[in-house]
């Protein structure tokens, strides 16, 4: 059990802190987008929906200059990645290797 407890799966919001927000949600953007691309037509339809959601938020926000974003823009970038941190965490196929 000790085992099991030391094994910390790490999301991609946290593991990327320090790099460039850009760097960050386009990390966080990919493994959600690998994350819908693993879950069959009728596998748990409230994470699928939760998934296209978080998705549809990021590429609304994706617009113009990414490396550069507004102030606005950069605030909602982060606060998006602080929301959806945790969503679908391990359950893409480079988490479960």
């Amino acid at each position: 059990m000790a085992g099991f407890l030391d094994r910390k799966i790490a999301n991609s919001t946290d593991a990327t802190r320090g790099q460039p927000l850009a760097a960050r949600v386009f990390a966080r953007k990919d493994e959600l987008e690998e994350a819908l691309a693993d879950l069959g037509p009728h596998d748990n339809p409230l994470l699928r929906q939760a998934i296209e959601t978080a998705l549809a938020t990021c590429y609304a926000l994706m617009t113009g200059d990414i490396a550069h974003p507004s102030d606005v823009v950069a605030r909602d970038l982060t606060r998006w990645l602080e929301r959806n941190k945790h969503l679908a965490q391990g359950t893409t196929r480079s988490r479960r290797r």
